[in-house]
């Protein structure tokens, strides 16, 4: 039987083998090689990207630069267009309003050239004194201007003359009411209006209503050398003014 003596020292014989140290390093250098490989490709990719990045950032910047541009003075513009269109518009309103402010001019001229036809003409209808028109406006004190028009064309030689007066009536107080001539001036010995004219005449004057009183109906009376005449009008808006005075005088 062996005896194994444990104080030897133990040894492992390995054959040497060269080849493969060679390959070990050539397999390192190889590995650094390609890794220096990638690191320089990335480098030069990342580089490549950033180079990309900025110019594409400094396009981007270039197009907004120009977008802020082009919104800005679309802006502008469509201020422009509004302020134009606006001016336009007020314009358009002005002429308008002018306009209608003539057609309403022509129109009362032709009114007052066919009631002058009919009052002078040689073609027009003989008639004796009438009340043409009576006309009420409110005034700024709270009174109301009146306007009441005289006519005729019978007595072309001479002056018709004589005195006006008119009674309003309406409701107060859900009841029926007459306000008479002496009450609207707040006169109680208040005369008459005097007149005077060859073919028409225009009587003007203020007079004030009862508080609470609603009117509805004017009756203008009318007293001289010819008698009494008497006609009723319902209470409306004034008829545009007549161009010309208040008594004009034809000749023959």
């Amino acid at each position: 039987m062996a005896i194994q003596n444990k104080d030897l020292p133990r040894f492992s014989i390995v054959a040497e083998k060269p080849y493969v140290k060679r390959i070990l390093i050539a397999a390192a250098a190889a590995w650094l090689l390609t890794a220096a490989a990638l690191a320089w490709s990335l480098y030069r990719l990342t580089d490549s990207n950033a180079f990309k990045l900025e110019s594409q950032l400094s396009d981007s910047r270039a197009r907004e630069r120009q977008a802020v541009s082009d919104l800005d003075a679309l802006k502008q513009e469509l201020a422009n267009t509004k302020r134009a269109e606006f001016i336009s518009r007020s314009a358009n309103n002005q002429i308008q309003t002018a306009l209608a402010e003539k057609d309403e001019q022509i129109a009362g001229l032709k009114a007052d050239l066919d009631f002058y036809e009919r009052l002078v003409g040689s073609s027009g209808r003989r008639h004796g004194l009438i009340v043409h028109d009576a006309a009420f406006a409110p005034a700024s004190d709270g009174a109301w201007r009146y306007t009441v028009t005289l006519t005729q064309n019978i007595n072309r030689g001479g002056t018709t003359t004589g005195q006006m007066r008119f009674d309003v009536e309406g409701v107060s107080a859900g009841k029926l009411r007459t306000v008479r001539w002496n009450e609207l001036l707040q006169d109680p010995g208040a005369p008459g209006q005097k007149f005077a004219f060859r073919y028409f005449q225009q009587l003007e004057g203020a007079v004030m209503l009862p508080a609470g009183f609603s009117p509805q109906r004017v009756r203008v009376a009318l007293k001289g050398p010819f008698g009494g005449i008497e006609k009723s009008f319902s209470w409306e808006p004034p008829a545009p003014a007549m161009a010309g005075s208040n008594d004009i005088q034809t000749k023959e």
